[in-house]
């Protein structure tokens, strides 16, 4: 059974396994080794989640877990939120208590019935597909699902739990695995995304257009159309473009209100995003005035964030969208020209001797990492994610990655191991103190020889909350965390590690550690009075206590 299931795995794509083996999924670990998919021991399982998400997201194929029950599985679903959130594809397998010892309070009961409500084995809470395999002879039905499932444009996350007797059971013959024809979106389509569009067009671009960069450029060329992009989106449009308005939402850029009122549009056309809180705070501002265009592979974000504007939803790819669109309309007249969007200079000026300012440490990295080198930048939650959407300016898609959907702490510090893995080049995480004491797997980085590069914003504390309730009002309290060295922490490790006080130490810290081919942490010690630029986010929660 198990080897029929691993079969099935290599043949969705899956390259490689993230978890920690527990006596009850020993079958079926033995058949993943067996069967070429390569196994990544993890610290802790929402690690696992969180890397395997990040090496699909990387392009490794789709992303796989292996736990035993009981915490093993539990202690995987943060990562699983996230997966789903961040519309991965991440198939989760897991042991399951036997049918004969169910109600026997079994060591790490995990099934129907002691599990049973947390949504765990059915779909439609967790996963987009949940299946336990009581018998071999499921099996070629849940192939058939898992395939179709994982190539769905807008993510997929299934689990499939399977008892320790079954693991072993031989599988009946199975017929070939099912074929597919290529999806194509329709003529009328993209007839009617053109019918719709207006003179003056602002195209606000999210995640889930990241493989459509090129289609998306040659839109805007055709319309000289403004363009916006959520956090998770940049890159997709380049920021040194004329027509580049600005990031919004979450540590974006003010600029955009006044820049986009200024070109006075009448079409927003929305391309792979859900609009949701840091992305757009729901702010009206951001389609006053236009009709909106909503091209998205999931149907019900149509109209979520914006009820009472009118608009258009279009369910489609938004590559093969853009493709029949391009072929429909007419060319524009000459581009007009605004100028690139420059993030506010701050009036901040730091204090000799009470560490490094966020900025100065942003525009070390834009050089070092961004413009000096084909990693990728992946900024965790808190205010590493704040600085780093409002600074940091990148021409190519796939170059940053930041979870404002789920925004789980600990997620890039364990993602940058997967992607490091994934690409077989350095991935640098920025992140938080609090997050480094939290889910870092360092040690699978050391274990793995993966180039993960951590940049720890170390001010002794959690930072963005500290910021978010002083805005609110309220005294920060019990959010100092005690002095920690991470440098001499990596070292403990078996990574490199290094502190740097001095801004002026930055660049070379980056070069070293882009240059080693080894795990490395930067422990950068921050200046905590510089205020993160976080924009609306106060306000926002402001107008969610009144509700």
């Amino acid at each position: 059974m198990s080897g029929a299931l691993a079969e099935t795995l290599v043949l969705a794509g899956c390259r490689r396994a993230f978890g920690i083996l527990g006596g009850a999924a020993v079958p079926l670990f033995s058949a993943l080794v067996e069967h070429g998919l390569d196994p990544v021991h993890v610290r802790h399982e929402t690690g696992a989640a969180f890397m395997a998400l990040e090496h699909e997201l990387a392009g490794g194929g789709p992303g796989l877990v292996f736990t035993t029950t009981g915490p093993g599985l539990t202690n995987a679903l943060t990562g699983i939120a996230a997966a789903r959130a961040e519309g991965g594809r991440v198939v989760l397998l897991s042991a399951l208590t036997g049918a004969s010892l169910r109600g026997a309070h079994a060591f790490q009961a995990s099934d129907t019935q002691s599990l049973a409500n947390r949504g765990l084995y059915g779909p439609g809470g967790w996963f987009d597909m949940a299946v336990t395999l009581e018998s071999p002879e499921q099996l070629p039905r849940v192939r058939a699902t898992l395939l179709e499932g994982l190539r769905r444009a807008q993510g997929f996350v299934a689990h499939i739990a399977v008892p320790l007797h079954v693991q072993s059971a031989p599988v009946p013959p199975m017929g070939p695995a099912p074929r597919h024809l290529d999806d194509t979106p329709s003529a009328s389509s993209a007839a009617h995304v053109a019918a719709a569009l207006g003179r003056r067009v602002v195209v606000w671009v999210g995640h889930g257009a990241r493989h459509a960069a090129p289609q998306v450029r040659a839109l805007v060329d055709r319309l000289d159309a403004r363009v916006m992009v959520s956090p998770r989106g940049k890159g997709i449009f380049p920021a040194q473009d004329s027509r580049f308005l600005g990031v919004t939402g979450f540590g974006g850029h003010e600029q955009v209100f006044e820049r986009r009122a200024r070109f006075k549009p009448d079409t927003t056309l929305v391309l792979g995003s859900r609009l949701g809180e840091f992305t757009s705070f729901w702010d009206p501002r951001l389609v006053e005035g236009t009709r909106v265009v909503h091209v998205d592979a999931d149907p019900s974000v149509f109209g979520a964030a914006y009820p009472n504007a009118p608009t258009l939803g279009v369910r489609a790819e938004i590559g093969g969208l853009l493709e029949g669109l391009l072929a429909t309309l007419p060319a524009r007249p000459t581009p007009r020209s605004c100028g690139p969007v420059r993030p506010v200079a701050s009036s901040f000026v730091p204090a000799r001797g009470q560490g490094v300012s966020c900025r100065a440490l942003m525009e070390s990295v834009q050089r070092v990492v961004v413009e000096g080198s084909d990693a990728v930048v992946m900024a965790e939650a808190g205010n590493a994610f704040v600085w780093a959407t409002h600074l940091l300016r990148f021409q190519h898609p796939g170059r940053f990655r930041v979870s404002m959907a789920f925004g789980s702490m600990g997620h890039m510090a364990a993602g940058a191991v997967g992607t490091a893995m994934a690409r077989r080049a350095p991935a640098v995480a920025l992140v938080g103190d609090g997050t480094m004491l939290m889910t870092n797997e360092v040690t699978t980085a050391v274990a793995q020889k993966a180039p993960a590069v951590w940049v720890v914003l170390n001010d002794g504390r959690y930072g963005l909350v500290a910021d978010g309730m002083q805005g609110l009002g309220h005294r920060p309290y019990g959010l100092q965390i005690p002095p920690v060295d991470f440098a001499s922490v990596a070292t403990a490790m078996g990574a490199r590690g290094v502190t740097v006080w001095d801004p002026c130490r930055l660049d070379d810290a980056l070069v070293d550690a882009l240059a080693s081919g080894e795990p490395h942490v930067i422990d950068v010690v921050i200046d905590p009075r510089e205020p993160a630029p976080f924009g609306a986010r106060n306000q926002s929660l402001t107008v969610q206590q009144e509700l």
